[in-house]
Parts: C-alpha cells; sequence; structure tokens
C-alpha cells in the first residue's frame, strides 16, 4: 500500500466538488463576517538557498483582536497543492474565532522536502512577527496540516534547529496533525525505496541522511510542544505504521501527544469533514487550542 495511495487530481476534484455544492446550497456561503488579506509574501525569492517567493492568505473576524492563530500546510504527496483550496478551512475558522493562515510552499519536483521544511519554518516566524496586525495573538500559535501537509506541521512543531539556524526561538504552542504521513519517513523508505516508495524519492531525495533528518520521529524530546494527533481509522496502513512507531517513542519519552482516532474514516474524508463547521474535527481542533489559550 502506498504512504499515500490516491491520486492528487482526484483529491482536489473531490475539494474542488463539495465547496461548489456548499456554496450553492449553504445560506451565507460569502462569509460576510470574515476578513481575507491574499497573496502575502512571506518568502522571498532566495537563489542562495535555492527558494522561490512564497505567499499565504489570512483569514480572521471582523474587529479581530488577540486571537489565537492556526497555520496550515496542505497535503499533495509534497508535489501539488495550492492555499486556494482551503479557503473553506480559513473561513469556518475565522468564523469560530481563530485567525487561519493558510500557506503555499515550494512543491516537488522543482523543490526538495528539506526546502519545504525551511519555507514552512519561515511561514511561522513571518506569523509569528507579523499576525498582531491581522488580530491575531503571537504568543498563541498552532500549526496544523493534513497528510504531507501533517508532515511538516510535525517538523516544524519538533525541529528546533531549524529555528535556531535563523537566530530564532520556535513560538508555537501546539500542533493538530490531521492524517499526517511521513512520521517516520526514514523506516518507510528503507523499507520500500526498491518499490512502492521509490515515487517519493525525487522529493526526499536518495539520501537516507535527509529521511532521517525529514522524519518527525527522531527529533521528539524534552521541551517539545503539545500536539494532536487525529487520525482516520481506515486511513492508509503506511500512516498508521508511521504514527504507531512515532507514538511508541512518544510514550517512551513521556511526552505530552494526544491521538484521536475517528472510526470508519479514510484519508481524504479527514479533511473534508472540515468543510462542515460543526464537524468533530472542529470540536477536537478547536478544543485543543482553547485548551492552551
Amino acid at each position: 500500500m502506498d504512504l499515500v495511495n490516491t491520486s492528487n487530481s482526484f483529491m482536489q476534484f473531490i475539494i474542488r466538488l463539495v465547496i461548489l455544492g456548499l456554496c450553492f446550497s449553504t445560506p451565507g456561503c460569502a462569509f460576510k463576517s470574515v476578513n481575507r488579506s491574499k497573496n502575502i509574501s512571506y518568502l522571498q525569492s532566495n537563489s542562495e538557498i535555492n527558494l522561490p517567493e512564497k505567499q499565504l492568505n489570512i483569514f480572521a473576524p471582523r474587529k479581530a483582536e488577540n486571537l489565537p492563530v492556526l497555520i496550515f500546510y496542505y497535503g499533495g504527496s509534497w508535489k501539488s497543492g495550492k492555499k486556494e483550496m482551503y479557503s473553506f478551512l480559513g473561513n469556518r475558522l475565522a468564523r469560530r474565532g481563530v485567525v487561519a493562515v493558510i500557506v503555499d510552499y515550494p512543491l516537488n519536483p522543482t523543490f526538495k522536502v528539506p526546502a519545504m521544511e525551511t519555507a514552512a519554518t519561515q511561514a511561522v516566524i513571518w506569523t509569528s512577527e507579523n499576525i498582531q496586525k491581522y488580530g491575531g495573538n503571537p504568543k498563541q500559535l498552532f500549526v496544523s496540516g493534513h497528510s504531507a501537509g501533517g508532515h511538516l506541521a510535525a517538523l516544524v512543531a519538533v525541529k528546533n534547529s531549524d529555528f535556531e539556524s535563523l537566530g530564532k526561538e520556535n513560538p508555537l504552542k501546539g500542533a493538530v496533525l490531521i492524517d499526517p504521513a511521513g512520521l517516520d519517513m526514514y523506516t518507510y523508505l528503507v523499507e520500500t525505496k526498491d518499490g512502492e516508495g521509490r515515487k517519493y524519492l525525487n522529493a526526499f531525495t536518495e539520501d537516507p541522511e535527509i529521511w532521517k533528518q525529514s522524519s518527525p520521529i527522531f527529533h521528539l524530546g524534552p521541551g517539545q510542544i503539545s500536539m494532536l494527533i487525529l487520525e482516520g481509522e481506515e486511513t492508509y496502513p503506511s500512516i498508521q505504521a508511521g504514527r504507531g512507531r512515532f507514538m511508541k517513542v512518544v510514550e517512551e519519552k513521556n511526552l505530552d501527544v494526544k491521538l484521536e482516532i475517528y472510526p470508519q474514516k479514510k484519508h481524504i474524508p479527514m479533511i473534508t469533514q472540515f468543510f462542515w463547521t460543526w464537524s468533530r474535527g472542529y470540536d477536537d481542533l478547536l478544543g485543543f487550542i482553547k485548551k492552551w489559550k
């Protein structure tokens, strides 16, 4: 079974289809109570470190002031996706009192995972330094993502060295990982690099050291921020296996990571449930944020 064995085009089609259905069937789809600030550059083109300019969108309640902030990275097997597809999430979070930051990041095949990791870190730093202008509280920053985006969210949550290399402290308060892929990409690629895992080598390179450095499991340790993992009971076996190894280390080190299993949920429905404002996904995500306010 592939790590994420669904076509990205199919996932994007389903997301667009549900958005259209909601906009035609749901009163108030214009979300008049939300301020949207779009295409804000958080990362400037830098040839020295091989990074392109990248942008983010911010969704905030009108007259927002000192509200908690959620930074979100979308999934797509590290090679597809765009922030505009997740405006539904930004709008709904804003309507429930959270400033949402939806981030674009460099994608494969042009860029490798270390570049995505750097961009994800830069998005957190930019948000920490600028979100107060949009009604967010820089001391209440949370990070989240689905699938490959959950992998990037986990990396910025546990890998403080990325911030330290830039002369910064990790400003995050907590992380919510939605059916995250790649929590232990090293073991997965060691076992499958000559088979199903080969398709990910362009993103993760042929270097086992990069696999290890890009696997959140190897960065778990003291002082780590709190995390919540939301996983579908019927998600891909490779995701379940990686999460299992991840949680074993969590238990050995007595870290603050909670796991919630969603009965009968598959991988894609773990993110499409967020089309509905009163889904369990929002209850768990917002409950986690409220807990750490």
